[in-house]
């Protein structure tokens, strides 16, 4: 099975787009701007659907699920939320096809026009807001803990598969407090469990911080967010959580009676992760020989390729592996045993590198008769002979140290290309030469911020929440700045 990846260094964006489709992630559907996501690349996603689920429930959160169509009245109430969507709507304007007078094809009943057009959901504030309305009463009824798993449509020119479709998977919470600061402290809960199953489950190391204005969710007061650092020096928006005041209340009319048997209104907050993800894990581990993922999302942990002439001996084989795969899937490892007799072992190792299993056992007849196992582990690509007795616990230890590896190595990565500026032409050389995320002063005009944009391509990703904030002078204007912000060009 030939990769023939085209090399990062050559054409990063090409290898991104060739690695997907070549390892059975996803590939373009008939219809522009979506894709179809396949059964392995959906195996990924599965495995991060139970992760954050777990961890949603964990903090209180339930599942619920809430109309694919918005009325257009309710996407208008809040104003700075339609316009931050409006130009990437779907719209439903009809209910009914009929056949042309000549029968020659299907066309839109012009008699079947809806009194009031649909919006195809591009993100579901205003619908779940508008039900929250008959759900909140009283101050018992609060928090309310709601996720949804659904899909969303943002209607998108450019597209790439998965960091960029006009459909896309994700999750999205939305969730009402009694009080501000219940709603700020939930805002930033789930930025903190979005960093911890970013960099503990997918291995890829996050800064955590707050969006600038220009750059807020729409129709938020505060919006906190994940960063990530790909291959090529782009930033990767993995997270958001948005603090939403009592914006999305007022407009849909959402009051409580408080302890005090007074009324008003709730504290709100939306957070959302999407398939978005899938490409952050591709282009932060992956390399030229194919995908490189961490053992707590392999959809397969552990592959055994059978050594074998003849058939005859792929069944002694296929016999003696049968207590080692038994014992390996009661430790909950995922293990498949690969006895295809269509496809010759090298094949077999090639397709299973460029699928990013994390570890792979080769065994033929003169390993069962010497009592061991060829593992080779798909980080390092090293291999080294293992005894029978040991291979258990050689892949338990493997599991743990390739998840640590691959994410030190994407750390290190960052690491090292996170560079303070302090004048505007040093920031524009270290942009183009090196990339990554530049630490520099701003400060904090709209205006300064465009000319950054417009002049570079480069934005703000985020203010950092986790570093000490010194005073400075703004790489731009020269005027005062109370913090460095993080720059870089972005996905």
């Amino acid at each position: 099975m030939g990769k023939n990846l085209t090399k990062r260094d050559e054409d990063y964006s090409k290898w991104y787009n060739e690695l997907v489709v070549k390892a059975d992630l996803a590939e373009n559907s008939g219809v522009r701007g979506c894709m179809v996501i396949k059964p392995y690349g959906y195996a990924i996603w599965e495995k991060m659907q139970a992760g954050l689920d777990k961890m949603f429930k964990e903090t209180g959160h339930e599942n619920a699920y809430f109309p694919l169509f918005i009325p257009k009245s309710y996407l208008s109430k809040e104003a700075s939320h339609v316009e931050g969507f409006a130009k990437e709507c779907a719209v439903v304007t009809h209910y009914r096809l009929k056949n042309s007078d000549d029968g020659s094809e299907i066309i839109v009943d012009e008699d079947a026009k809806l009194e009031e057009e649909l919006i195809v959901r591009p993100t579901s504030e205003t619908i779940i807001w508008d039900t929250y309305r008959r759900w909140v009463q009283s101050y018992r009824d609060l928090p309310l803990l709601i996720n949804q798993w659904a899909n969303v449509v943002r209607w998108e020119m450019r597209t790439r598969l998965f960091l960029r479709t006009a459909e896309f998977l994700w999750q999205e919470g939305h969730t009402a407090h009694a009080t501000e600061k219940e709603a700020i402290e939930e805002a930033e809960q789930m930025m903190h469990v979005y960093a911890t199953f970013a960099e503990e489950h997918m291995a890829v190391p996050v800064i955590k911080g707050l969006k600038t204005e220009s750059e807020r969710f729409a129709g938020a007061i505060e919006t906190y967010c994940i960063e990530a650092l790909m291959q090529d020096g782009k930033a990767l928006q993995a997270g958001t959580s948005h603090f939403l005041g009592q914006n999305f209340a007022k407009a849909f009319d959402v009051k409580f009676a408080n302890k005090e048997g007074q009324k008003d209104f709730v504290w709100a907050t939306s957070w959302g992760v999407s398939t978005r993800l899938m490409g952050a894990l591709v282009m932060t581990h992956s390399d030229d020989n194919g995908l490189v993922l961490p053992p707590k999302l392999a959809p397969i942990q552990v592959v055994i390729v059978p050594i074998y002439k003849g058939l005859e001996q792929l069944d002694i084989i296929s016999e003696k592996i049968k207590p080692l795969v038994k014992e390996l899937r009661s430790k909950g490892i995922s293990v498949k045993f690969d006895n295809r007799d269509t496809h010759k072992p090298g094949f077999k190792f090639n397709e299973y590198e460029l699928k990013g299993v994390p570890i792979r056992l080769a065994v033929g007849q003169r390993d069962l008769e010497n009592g061991t196992y060829e593992i080779a582990r798909r980080d390092t690509l090293k291999k080294e002979i293992v005894a029978a007795g040991d291979v258990i616990e050689k892949i338990e230890y493997l599991m743990e140290d390739i998840q640590k590896n691959i994410y030190q190595k994407a750390f290190d990565y960052r690491k090292e290309h996170i560079t303070e500026v302090d004048s505007y032409e040093s920031f524009k050389k270290v942009l183009e030469e090196k990339g990554g995320f530049i630490s520099a002063y701003w400060d904090g005009t709209t205006e300064t911020e465009d000319r950054i944009k417009k002049e570079t391509k480069a934005t703000i990703r985020c203010v950092p929440i986790d570093v000490e904030k010194k005073e400075g002078k703004c790489m731009v204007t020269g005027k005062n700045a109370p913090y460095r912000v993080l720059f870089a060009k972005a996905y």
